[in-house]
């Protein structure tokens, strides 16, 4: 296989970003930057998401056994380069972001147009990053879009020309 080829094509793919967080109960509260994220079923409502498996952010949510998958806006692009770095929590914050604690625990972020928590129920674990499969059981919505809801989220073409994830 050709390794330009396979990098350029893996990256036509598009992909939303979003801030991942968990709080394990135990003192460690994670939030990541991520993009590689589907809904997978309606009934229950399932979410799936790749999370690097030698990140702080993998090892707290399965300690957690939960997380919250935080929406980013289009003209959120300053916070997804926020939680590219590990996450700091001080003064009531999470790096910097007013954040309330969603109903599994989970960080939410206040200024997320919207954020959707869940309870892990499977974990794949291949490759470098793992799946991590979340039964959606609760849904937060502090901006409506105007439009369609799709259009409204931060996309990774919207973070410059020098900004790839995959391939």
């Amino acid at each position: 296989m050709n390794a330009d080829s396979k990098k350029t094509t893996l990256r036509m793919i598009p992909y939303g970003i979003y801030v991942l967080t968990a709080d394990d109960g135990k003192g460690n509260i994670a939030a990541a930057t991520v993009n590689w994220v589907t809904q997978t079923a309606f009934a229950p409502p399932l979410v799936v998401v790749g999370v690097k498996t030698d990140s702080g952010a993998y090892q707290t949510i399965k300690a957690a056994g939960s997380f919250a998958l935080n929406m980013l806006g289009k003209d959120q692009k300053g916070l997804a380069f926020t939680f590219f770095r590990p996450a700091d929590v001080s003064d009531g914050k999470l790096s910097g972001q007013a954040y309330r604690k969603g109903t599994t625990g989970a960080p939410v972020l206040v200024e997320a147009p919207g954020a959707v928590e869940c309870k892990v129920t499977t974990i794949v674990e291949q490759g470098d990053h793992h799946i991590v499969v979340g039964e959606v059981v609760d849904a937060h919505l502090s901006k409506p879009p105007t439009g369609r809801p799709d259009a409204a989220i931060l996309e990774m073409k919207d973070l410059g020309d020098n900004v790839f994830y995959g391939g």
